[in-house]
């Protein structure tokens, strides 16, 4: 198979790797921000923008790797309506993490895969994530461990790391969780003849 992740993140690759999946890895040359300007002028859901955003990425490395089978993700967060990005300082984590606090926020996970610059799949997954009440100060002491990974993540936490002390309850897959659902792109994967079915 001759997959190529439209992404260097080392999280989506290192989900891969551990699968057993064999890929290369390239990240995708768009502005995320120009791409969802539009959506969101037009009141896109966060399930539509992760979307678009997964297949823009997928088709924009697909125009560049003739023959090949390209995988793009995305994720958003969304809360009472919403819509976060990654955080761009440890403020605005900081600032973040207090609205999240007690609440219930959305995360969509989106995947695409296209081949020769066309779409040949798509898929989105959700997972309902509650965090604990957090005061100010527990706040402040979890970011002070966990550092600059606090920006790499639209919702300030790596679930699979100390990010899990966040929660209180979560319902949904653990790999839409972490930002790439995992089976239904095996099945596709089967379904396609590109892996071991």
């Amino acid at each position: 198979m001759s997959l190529v992740l439209a992404s260097t993140s080392p999280f989506r690759a290192a989900i891969l790797k551990n699968a057993g999946i064999e890929f290369r890895a390239e990240a995708a040359r768009i502005d995320e921000r120009i791409v969802e300007k539009p959506l969101l002028d037009a009141d896109a859901t966060p399930e539509d923008i992760a979307a678009v955003l997964a297949e823009a990425k997928a088709l924009d490395v697909s125009e560049r790797n003739q023959g090949a089978l390209v995988l793009g993700g995305d994720q958003t967060l969304s809360l009472d309506g919403e819509l976060f990005h990654k955080p761009s300082d440890m403020e605005e984590a900081r600032r973040n993490l207090l609205k999240f606090t007690g609440k219930t926020h959305q995360l969509w996970s989106a995947l695409t895969l296209a081949r020769d610059g066309e779409t040949i799949w798509r898929h989105v997954s959700v997972a309902h994530m509650q965090m604990r009440d957090l005061t100010p100060n527990f706040i402040g002491r979890y970011l002070s461990r966990v550092g600059d990974a606090a920006l790499n993540s639209v919702g300030c936490y790596q679930y699979e790391g100390e990010g899990i002390q966040l929660f209180e309850k979560t319902e949904g897959d653990y790999f839409t969780i972490i930002g790439l659902p995992m089976l239904p792109l095996l099945a596709e994967l089967r379904q396609l003849s590109e892996i071991d079915g």
